[in-house]
């Protein structure tokens, strides 16, 4: 019985080549066709003269060739660096050398890119890389990403738990949202592949055309999303929930950032034979915690409770580990996760041993600040790295955007702290009104100071009609308007 993601991925070709694979820009590309384009691929890193277990770098912007490509490398089993194509050169060239990448490919001849042999390598260690082919990275949002080597035993088992999980199997369609180099493509992408699904690759040239991606999930009779929240805003921007009916849809997954709750109440609507599910993880660890709302989609969401395998212990701001319902710092340990860091000097205390030594297990400290209920249910409250002072008051930024968010004129918003020479840091917030809104920064200020301290009203509103800027990963870029954070 094949375990291996290449084993499961070479079954699928073996019995059913002319399923359909992947669809892009309505092409579709059967198992066969993969497979002799990966194969292709293959024979071109064979023939490169690289080194014996030489790490390589991919530049993969998504196509059915990239696709092809990390499966040649996959199938050649040599370990591969996936970052993201959009970085600067700069940011690439550090990454490759620090994965010890001395060649780097891309899907159709050689890309513009080349590794800067002469760049230094930051603390490479290759003990904990025994097993591992995919490289890839954190999102950078405070500095160079983070490169983070996972085990293929976590992908296989993390393959297991999705497959069953959201009933992932030949004859069943999903769509894939999320850069190629994305970890939400080891279920959109790899787990669909290995377990003889269909896979419908959305452009990420047409990631933001609401219009686009609702012309996919009919045409194709999607039966499984995963995306970040913003997916679900460009699509109800453009339908009518109460008409428009996505019937196909019979599982929604909604991850990497707090969803809306005017786009929570939408969803039963827009998929009414969906079961709803909200997912919580990070690139270290993959998905840990899961809620499914079903049809009860009511906020506030809970990020639900830990996948089978995985451990959760709550740290307290007395370092003490909190026993049943309270606050704290959100520790795990999955089966999925990775060892660590590439570059062991980047670790910042985040993969750690057990906070009181009370087991020998790796743990990884997530940052966040969440709420255990009665019921076991965490909620996700914010950052420890979103706590300020402003005058002597502690306030968590992420707080005030949702107290923001409960505006019912408010569609999205974001607040960071910045320095201030009297009270040391202020709060600035922006905020995107809704079209033909009359909001100004008086009634917004009385609405926050319905639900605030007044340390914790922003003291510079600025408010929008467009969008907000948003990172690669779709999370508002909190660096575009006055911090790093």
């Amino acid at each position: 019985m094949a375990h291996t993601f290449r084993e499961r991925f070479l079954s699928q070709v073996s019995r059913r080549p002319g399923a359909p694979a992947l669809v892009w820009h309505g092409e579709v590309t059967t198992y066969g066709d993969l497979y002799e384009l990966a194969d292709k691929a293959r024979a071109r890193l064979e023939w490169s003269n690289l080194e014996p277990g030489e790490p390589i770098g991919l530049l993969a912007k998504k196509s059915p060739q990239a696709v092809a490509l990390v499966l040649g490398a996959i199938l050649s089993g040599r370990r591969f660096l996936l970052p993201s194509p959009a970085l600067a050169n700069s940011a690439l060239t550090s990454l490759f050398a620090q994965a010890g990448c001395k060649a780097v490919f891309a899907p159709e001849g050689e890309p513009e890119f080349t590794p800067d042999p002469s760049a230094s390598v930051a603390a490479l260690e290759v003990s904990d890389l025994d097993g591992v082919q995919f490289m890839l990275t954190t999102s950078g949002s405070t500095g160079l990403p983070k490169i983070v080597p996972l085990p293929q035993q976590g992908i296989d088992r993390f393959i297991e738990w999705a497959g069953a999980e959201f009933d992932i199997r030949p004859g069943r369609t999903v769509l894939n949202y999320a850069p190629l180099n994305f970890d939400l493509c080891l279920l959109d992408v790899w787990t669909t592949l290995a377990l003889g699904g269909q896979v419908v690759l959305v452009d990420p040239d047409y990631a933001a055309n609401g219009r686009h991606l609702l012309d996919m999930l009919v045409r194709h009779e999607v039966n499984i999303i995963q995306a970040v929240p913003m997916f679900f805003g460009l699509l109800l921007d453009i339908v009518q929930p109460a008409v428009d009916r996505l019937e196909s849809v019979d599982r929604v997954m909604f991850t990497g950032d707090a969803i809306p709750d005017r786009t929570l109440a939408e969803l039963p609507r827009l998929f009414p034979k969906a079961s709803l599910h909200n997912i919580y993880g990070c690139t270290e660890t993959n998905d840990s915690f899961i809620h499914h709302l079903g049809t009860d989609a009511t906020p506030p969401v809970s990020i639900g409770t830990p996948l089978p395998g995985v451990q959760t212990l709550l740290l307290t701001d007395a370092g003490t580990v909190l026993d049943g319902p309270g606050t704290g710092e959100l520790y795990v340990s999955t089966p999925f996760q990775a060892a660590g860091y590439l570059d062991r000097t980047r670790h910042t205390d985040k993969f750690v041993p057990h906070p009181t030594g009370a087991d020998d297990r790796p743990w990884f400290r997530s940052g966040d600040l969440v709420r255990r209920a009665e019921d076991g249910r965490v909620y996700l409250i914010g950052r420890s790295d979103f706590q300020v002072k402003v005058r002597g008051v502690a306030i968590n930024t992420a707080e005030v955007e949702h107290v923001l968010l409960e505006h019912p004129a408010v569609l999205e918003a974001a607040v960071v702290a910045v320095p201030d020479p009297i009270a040391g840091r202020k709060l600035v917030c922006a905020v995107q009104r809704a079209a033909d809104s009359t909001l100004n920064s008086l009634t917004l200020r009385q609405h926050c100071a319905r639900r605030l301290p007044q340390a914790a009203i922003p003291s510079v509103m600025r408010i929008v009609d467009k969008p907000l800027p948003k990172t690669s990963t779709g999370k508002v870029d909190r660096n575009a308007f006055g911090t790093s954070k």
